[in-house]
């Protein structure tokens, strides 16, 4: 566990150097996965200052996402630690105070064990799929909800998978 947390602590402190050319954002998230266990997120997110069809409707956008996850206890393999990364990509609907979003993207993790919960996810090493929906408002803040999955993807045996579905709150830098 002390070499996830370095690990960790000296990511965020290479990301941090990119916090002052592009647009940051602090997320707290807390969510229970599919069989009911808690989890607990942080994650780092860097805008992509792009944005694709613009129209009157609202414009397609992103950000990377670097992440660490606690999952609480399972009665097989509970208190996994996760870190993770992924594009993410956003719709941003039109709107004045308050502008209402999807977003979707994949991305890798790494988990401290290849069980978490009561779920093999057949290795440490997988893949991050998530969807979200939520409220970004004019200071920058967000609120939403979003699904993520964690699997292999069929690369390995077993493959059970896992998911955490949360409410989060973004803060910019």
């Amino acid at each position: 566990m002390k070499k996830l947390l370095s690990l960790a602590a000296l990511a965020a402190l290479s990301l941090g150097q990119i916090v002052s050319a592009q647009a940051a954002g602090l997320t707290g998230a807390v969510g229970a996965t599919g069989q009911g266990d808690m989890t607990y997120r942080l994650g780092l997110g860097f805008d992509w200052d792009k944005s694709w069809w613009e129209s009157s409707t609202g414009h397609l956008s992103g950000y990377w996402d670097a992440g660490y996850t606690y999952w609480s206890a399972g009665e097989r393999a509970g208190g996994r630690h996760s870190l993770s990364f992924s594009p993410v990509f956003v719709y941003e609907f039109s709107g004045e105070s308050v502008k209402p979003f999807l977003e979707a993207g994949i991305g890798i993790a790494a988990f401290t064990g290849s069980e978490v919960g009561d779920q093999d996810l057949g290795g440490a090493l997988t893949f991050e799929d998530r969807l979200g929906a939520g409220l970004k408002f004019n200071g920058g803040q967000a609120v939403g909800v979003r699904a993520m999955h964690y699997s292999n993807a069929g690369l390995g045996q077993p493959n059970d998978g896992i998911e955490s579905y949360s409410l989060y709150f973004t803060q910019p830098l």
